[in-house]
Order: C-alpha cells, then sequence, then structure tokens
C-alpha cells in the first residue's frame, strides 16, 4: 500500500461530505465519512472529488490519490424539523445552563421543564431548557416565577438551519487544512 512514503492503514483520512451545494450536511456532528466509504461513493459516481490526500489507495489496476473534501451529485434536503432529542435541546441552547448562562461540557448538563411535570408541565420544546445540575437542583419543581429562576431564552422549537449554525460554533477536534474553505466559505466576511 505505501506510494511514495505514504501509507494507508495507521492514519484514518476521513472526507469531509458536502451536500450537492457545497455545504456541509451537517456541523454538529461533522458530516464525515471513513476513505473506504468515500472511495466506494467515487466509484459509484455518486460524489464529485473536490481535495484529495496526498496519500494514495491502488489495486492491481488502478491507484487513487484519497479525497479529503467531496460533494454529493445529488441534493439531501435537510429536514424542516429537527428531532426533539437531548442533544438537539443543548445545541439549540449553545450547551449553556439557561439559568446561569455558563457553558458546561455535555456530560455535566441536564435538561429542566420550565413547567414542572409535576405542575403540568410537557416534554416539548417548548417547555424544555438546557440546565446545569445546580441550577436544575436549586429550581426543583418550582414555577420559575416561585424561585426567580427564569430561563435566559424562550424555550422554542428551532428549525434545522438554526441547530446547524449553532454547531458551527463548535469545531471538531479533528480539520484537516483542506475542509476550512468548505466549513466557513459561506462566513459573513468582517468588515
Amino acid at each position: 500500500m505505501p506510494d511514495g512514503g505514504h501509507f494507508v492503514g495507521d492514519r484514518s483520512y476521513p472526507a469531509l461530505v458536502l451536500n450537492a451545494d457545497f455545504r456541509p450536511l451537517s456541523y454538529f456532528p461533522l458530516s464525515i465519512w471513513s476513505w473506504q466509504d468515500a472511495v466506494k461513493a467515487v466509484f459509484l459516481d455518486r460524489v464529485s472529488v473536490l481535495s484529495e490526500y496526498e496519500a494514495m489507495v491502488h489495486s492491481p489496476s488502478l491507484q487513487m490519490r484519497l479525497p479529503s473534501v467531496i460533494a454529493l451529485k445529488d441534493y439531501i434536503p435537510s429536514a424542516r424539523r429537527p428531532a426533539f432529542t437531548r442533544f438537539n435541546v443543548f445545541l439549540r441552547d449553545s450547551f449553556e445552563c439557561q439559568y446561569c448562562g455558563h457553558p458546561q461540557p455535555t456530560q455535566e448538563l441536564t435538561f429542566d421543564h420550565v413547567i414542572p411535570r409535576s405542575r403540568g408541565g410537557r416534554t416539548t420544546w417548548e417547555n424544555v431548557v438546557t440546565a446545569c445540575g445546580p441550577c436544575n437542583l436549586r429550581k426543583g419543581n418550582k414555577l420559575p416565577k416561585e424561585c426567580q429562576m427564569h430561563p435566559r431564552q424562550e424555550p422554542r422549537q428551532p428549525t434545522s438551519w438554526e441547530l446547524q449554525e449553532n454547531g458551527r460554533a463548535f469545531p471538531p477536534n479533528y480539520l484537516h487544512e483542506s475542509w476550512r474553505d468548505y466549513l466557513y466559505w459561506d462566513s459573513e466576511l468582517e468588515s
């Protein structure tokens, strides 16, 4: 497998996957495929290769550089209504407690029913907010006006676009230099 001093094996060589409009399918988690899936998609003519690694793979009859950025040939529309999950609530609230405003690691976050379930509150986008453990404990099953703890933002159902925009603020640990232009090309430029 070696070619020009580059080996495929120890490194993972992930490919950034863009939709047909050249935007990532998702920012958080970032849409990436293994090099094996990317190569398969190239051969099935489902993607266009926009950037490549120096590393090569070869078979007895062919050699190719591994794709680092690929774009789908067919556009996949994003869901208009995101799933109501704990993670998406945290993402909507930017991983910050909605009572004290402090950002927390995901494992330290909980969610709070603004109107407690014991008092008729429902588990919906409009009644659930991200909370840190101490604030959640302090609020308990009280109404916001009873404990003077009001969410910083009115809880509501976000759009998929809003969740993606929030996700852009949390870059993943690994960003290959060939990905940067595609991740931030549509960001507003400073004057």
